[in-house]
């Protein structure tokens, strides 16, 4: 079955009865921007993602093929209020981890150049 994404996210996102001025604002796109992916036969995924993310739903049921439901889990980051979460970022540990190698090279680098200048 060929599928036309973009009719699909907006189905998904009018039953939620999510605003589409809202969701353009928190895309940090303009209106005309949403209303061109819903005309879109294909969308990336990473736009049907980020846009599952902003209006709580899990797109691994209309995508199976482009997402797993893990690709939506939640991580609750405040105890004391329960409806906070944010989104898991998929090996989040792995990239702070290069992160960190890449700044502590980088360091090591210009403490090498200034020795050298002296």
């Amino acid at each position: 079955m060929d599928k036309h994404y973009g009719q699909i996210v907006e189905l998904v996102v009018r039953k939620k009865q999510f605003s589409i001025s809202e969701l353009a604002r928190l895309t940090d796109m303009n209106r005309r921007s949403v209303y061109n992916w819903f005309n879109q036969k294909y969308l990336k995924q990473d736009v049907i993602k980020r846009i599952g993310i902003i209006i709580d739903h899990d797109f691994s049921v209309e995508f199976p093929e482009l997402f797993r439901p893990s690709d939506f889990n939640k991580v609750k980051i405040n105890d004391n209020h329960d409806d906070l979460f944010f989104w898991e970022a998929p090996n989040t540990a792995a990239l702070k981890d290069k992160y960190i190698e890449l700044l502590e090279k980088y360091n090591s680098l210009l403490t090498s150049k200034i020795e050298k200048e002296r």
